[in-house]
């Protein structure tokens, strides 16, 4: 037992060669600063800001938190997270020799002795054994079991990361969904107000059309101002039910009856200057990055476990153990036995199958340089949009704030000259449409600023802490 241990110690020392080309991590393919990035000194990066933070909603946090436990496309990130670290155990194990002890029995008829033997004819015998070794261990002398399992290990490392990105998504996701829901509800009063307005000035051009101050032409534009308002309205109708359904898939559940109620786009108090900090922050921020990096690292490991393939593999099979025929005296000095078996297998001819596989492993990493710079240069758009967005998104919601002040204003004018008969029904009607598209142009503007500040602390890499991390 001492030899075969100091054997398999001797074999494990000699793993030491590795293949493995140096890891080389391309730079970064971007500018050094984001375009229209504001100075933000001493601010928290946007990554260590916890969604509770960003988003106070209380409606919107109890929809992040249904959508965190029950979304099944996070499940299945966890679960590629668990399976890449079994694979990893697996490949681990398979650089340590994996010992195996068996106890026996065997019994067994002897043929017929040959002529001039002096066996007797259908003598039975039987014999007991217990032995403890290893099979076809191999010696990793050029590192190939450890580039596998370096590999593995980064697939693993990037899994997690992947999961990471995930729940950025997720939170991300549920966000917009929220404030799809919050636009449709609020488009959908906004054409319950504008039919009943537009309700209200048809019955007025009735009465005048009565008196014979108005004519059937004016009638007939108010008769198609209602009926193209009822039209809308069955629209936003149609738009709140799916964006309630797509909510509802992003959560994983049904919508609880106790949800607490959202509050309105003017309302929602939304962190909107975040600081933006260097391209090179992203690089230790973004999971998909750090994901497209490890896959980097394992395509790396792959090109030396090809190139081992090319070397001798050696293996070894060892056992120590006890033969009796009388289970008694099995463990007597007298009946050990032992077997020692090493094993060289160099390739020969592989009809250039190894070349291909070394090949393709190359071809493999170049494709994980180009995915790993790709992923950065999407990041930096990413980010630079966000931030073009941040520089202008609360002044064209000031200004029109102020265009759907004065469409009011007109409105109000034109209303009461044409009670007064002092212009036509066509000013009017050109005003009524002028602020039903200011008031809609200001909701989706406010949405576009919410769902703009949403998409920057994605981009950022924020969403992974549910409360802001302490400096």
């Amino acid at each position: 037992m001492r030899r075969l241990i100091l054997i398999l110690s001797i074999a494990l020392g000699l793993s030491a060669c590795s293949l493995t080309p140096p890891r080389v991590t391309p730079q970064a393919p971007v500018p050094a600063v984001f375009p229209m990035a504001a100075a933000e000194a001493g601010s928290l990066p946007a990554a260590d800001i916890g969604w509770r933070t960003l988003f106070p909603d209380p409606r919107l946090q109890r929809l992040i938190e249904l959508a965190l436990t029950n979304n099944r496309d996070l499940r299945l990130a966890a679960l590629n997270v668990e399976a890449a670290q079994a694979q990893h155990g697996i490949q681990r194990a398979a650089r340590q020799p994996a010992l195996e002890a068996t106890g026996g029995f065997t019994r067994q008829r002897m043929a017929a002795p040959a002529q001039g033997s002096t066996s007797r004819s259908g003598e039975v015998t039987g014999q007991f054994s217990a032995s403890i070794g290893s099979s076809a261990f191999e010696i990793d002398l050029f590192g190939r079991a450890h580039a596998l399992s370096e590999a593995a290990f980064a697939r693993y490392l990037a899994s997690e990361e992947g999961r990471l990105a995930a729940r950025i998504a997720l939170v991300g996701a549920v966000a917009d969904a929220c404030l799809a829901e919050r636009l449709a509800l609020e488009q959908q009063a906004l054409a319950e107000r504008t039919l009943a307005d537009w309700r209200q000035s048809l019955e007025l051009t009735r009465l005048l059309l009565q008196a014979r101050q108005s004519s059937a032409l004016d009638l007939a534009q108010a008769e198609s101002q209602v009926a193209t308002a009822e039209a809308e309205l069955q629209a936003r109708t149609r738009a709140w039910a799916q964006a309630r359904n797509a909510l509802r898939l992003l959560v994983g559940a049904d919508l609880p009856d106790d949800l607490p109620q959202g509050l309105p786009l003017d309302r929602q108090q939304v962190l909107t200057a975040l600081p933006a900090g260097l391209p090179s922050d992203l690089l230790a921020r973004r999971p998909d990055i750090r994901q497209a990096e490890q896959m980097l690292i394992a395509a790396n490991a792959d090109i030396g476990a090809a190139r081992a393939a090319f070397f001798p593999r050696i293996s070894l099979t060892a056992s120590l153990g006890y033969a009796s025929p009388a289970i008694g005296r099995l463990f007597d000095r007298s009946n050990r036995a032992w077997i020692f078996s090493p094993q060289i297998t160099q390739p020969l001819f592989q009809g250039g199958r190894l070349r291909a596989e070394l090949r393709l492993a190359e071809l493999r990493r170049s494709s994980a340089v180009a995915e790993y710079e790709r992923t950065i240069q999407t990041a930096f758009r990413e980010v630079a949009d966000g931030l073009a967005a941040q520089q202008t998104s609360d002044r064209q919601v000031e200004a029109q704030t102020r265009a759907v002040a004065s469409a009011e204003r007109r409105v109000q004018l034109s209303d009461l000259r044409y009670r007064a008969g002092m212009e036509g029904r066509l000013e009017l009607l050109d005003a009524q449409r002028q602020l039903r598209t200011a008031r809609q142009t200001l909701l989706d503007l406010r949405r576009e600023a919410f769902g703009n500040t949403v998409a920057l602390y994605k981009a950022l890499g924020g969403g992974v802490l549910e409360h802001t991390a302490t400096p």
